[in-house]
């Protein structure tokens, strides 16, 4: 018991909500926790910083799927820094997408946004008649 955590201790350790480490477990990025005779959960010390990798890597942009994937390479005796390194470059890749996405998205409402003075009947507005075009025909690749 000295070496281990309440759920209520971890979640305040790791600074995490008591349901995301609930969550967690369900998903299979921490291990279920032994409990005491009176039934209590108790969790490794080691449970604290493996939730505050699981919560770093999500800021940094992998999902969970891929953060499960960071934990097993982790532990994999046979991977390699070249297995985490095409992981991590999978992943910037990923967000330059994104941001491409994002730019795009801005420019056509900066476009949207241009096109109507704010004034006049909505009947008249330029940026719901444009969200109401089909325009399908246009390419926008």
């Amino acid at each position: 018991m000295l070496h281990s955590l309440t759920i209520g201790k971890l979640a305040k350790k790791a600074d995490v909500s008591i349901d995301s480490i609930r969550f967690y477990e369900r998903r299979g990025l921490i291990a279920e926790p032994t409990r005491t005779e009176s039934n209590y959960r108790v969790y490794p010390l080691e449970a604290a910083d493996r939730l505050r990798f699981i919560k770093k890597a999500q800021r940094l942009g992998f999902s969970l799927g891929e953060i499960q994937e960071l934990l097993e390479l982790s532990h994999d005796p046979v991977a390699s820094k070249a297995d985490v390194k095409a992981k991590t470059e999978e992943k910037i890749e990923d967000i330059r997408g994104k941001i491409q996405d994002l730019s795009r998205m801005l420019k056509a409402l900066e476009q949207l946004d241009e096109s109507c003075d704010g004034h006049g009947p909505i009947a008249e507005c330029p940026i719901l008649k444009a969200l109401a075009t089909d325009d399908s025909h246009e390419c926008h690749h």
